[in-house]
């Protein structure tokens, strides 16, 4: 039998391992979908992953970009020999490497159907519609599609009911009574919402989904996610950071 004391300095150590992220790189836009796996790291306490924050769009501004990631898409995540491109998929991924965390919604908890759902619904059915708009109305206004990004941007407001009437019930998080990756997953919606002006245009968004939402940005882990984006948009202007 081993002393106590070297079972706890062996936990501590072996926890501090689990959290080592110098194999990840994390290739990023400012305010993109890649934002979920950022404040995910963040929230998980990972430490020395390697962050690349590029000008959006980068398959156009950082030349070599399609060489890494053949779609020109963010986010592109890299841990060795595992590469995932998918922004809800990767905060997944990220909870089972480096758990165990209250993060994740196990298979024997009432709620793990309802925290699957929540995370393909906030790409499939809040985030794609948004992206609509953003290239049709704001990007490439020039081809004359305007009308297809504002039917998807009011399509959009119609499909937060399911998010409002959740929230109806005075709840702070989306399932298992606790904060996890499903609310940093759907809250990137909101926040893109929020960003494009159109809950000014089209909501407003209802007041508990709001309130939800600033609950979210409140978080210690949020706003260091925000900062080391704008810390790491800068370096790459400045040259600092490569691809």
């Amino acid at each position: 039998k081993f002393p106590l004391h070297w079972l706890i300095v062996g936990t501590r150590v072996a926890a501090m391992a689990s959290l080592d992220g110098s194999k990840l790189t994390l290739y990023h836009c400012e305010t993109a979908r890649s934002f979920r796996v950022l404040w995910t790291l963040h929230e998980l306490g990972i430490k020395d992953y390697r962050l690349v924050t590029m000008p959006f769009p980068p398959r156009f501004t950082a030349p070599g970009y399609t060489k890494i990631n053949m779609l020109g898409t963010i986010p592109f995540f890299v841990d060795g020999e595992t590469k995932m491109t998918e922004s809800c998929g990767i905060p997944m991924y990220l909870v089972e490497r480096f758990g165990p965390t209250s993060m994740r919604v196990n298979p024997n908890e009432p709620d793990y159907g309802a925290y699957l759902n929540w995370i393909t619904h906030a790409d499939a059915t809040l985030t794609f519609p948004q992206t609509v708009f953003l290239r049709f109305v704001l990007q490439e206004a020039k081809k004359g599609l305007q009308e297809a990004g504002v039917a998807y941007a009011k399509w959009f407001i119609a499909r937060l009911r399911m998010l409002d009437q959740t929230l109806s019930d005075g709840r702070e998080y989306l399932c298992a009574g606790r904060f996890t990756i499903a609310d940093i997953c759907l809250s990137f919606a909101l926040l893109l919402c929020v960003s494009l002006g159109l809950d000014q245009k089209y909501g407003p968004l209802q007041p508990q989904t709001k309130a939800y939402l600033e609950r979210l940005k409140a978080r210690p882990a949020f706003a260091a996610a925000v900062a080391e984006e704008q810390a790491s948009g800068v370096a790459w202007n400045e040259g600092k950071s490569k691809l």
